[in-house]
């Protein structure tokens, strides 16, 4: 189930992950990555509204600037469009790449945590290194 969830997280987003944590509470481990898994959507969910927001005022600030009276839309708009286009890609092919070897080393059985977010996972949870139960 710990691999589950970092694998559907590439198609299922931030619900499957989140599905996996609800009927996985009793196990840490699954927890654990799962609670890591919706972490990491969450993020990059905000990230992609954060970037949209950008094109979004970025779009109409260059509309504003450059009337459509005379024609031919602002260079700019030729070079950020094309930079969005990257980022979100590339947002997508981390969180591919990070989905695969998160879900490799969770079928080893493997405690490998996400560089920020396993410890944030680690605090909600209250469970130390190696899943035992956290100092209070």
């Amino acid at each position: 189930m710990a691999t589950l969830a970092h694998i559907l997280q590439l198609v299922g987003w931030w619900i499957a992950p989140l599905i996996i944590l609800l009927l996985k509470r009793e196990s840490r481990f699954v927890s654990f990555h799962a609670l890591q898994a919706l972490l990491l959507q969450i993020a990059y969910v905000f990230l992609i509204f954060m970037g949209m927001g950008l094109w979004f005022v970025f779009f109409f600030l260059t509309l504003a600037q450059h009337p459509a009276s005379q024609g031919a839309p602002s260079p700019a708009m030729f070079v950020f469009f094309p930079l969005v286009w990257v980022g979100v890609m590339g947002a997508w092919t981390f969180m591919l790449v990070i989905a695969i070897v998160y879900a490799i080393k969770a079928g080893r059985g493997e405690w490998a945590e996400y560089p920020v977010l396993g410890r944030v996972s680690r605090k909600i949870l209250k469970i130390g290194p190696g899943g035992t139960a956290a100092a209070v």
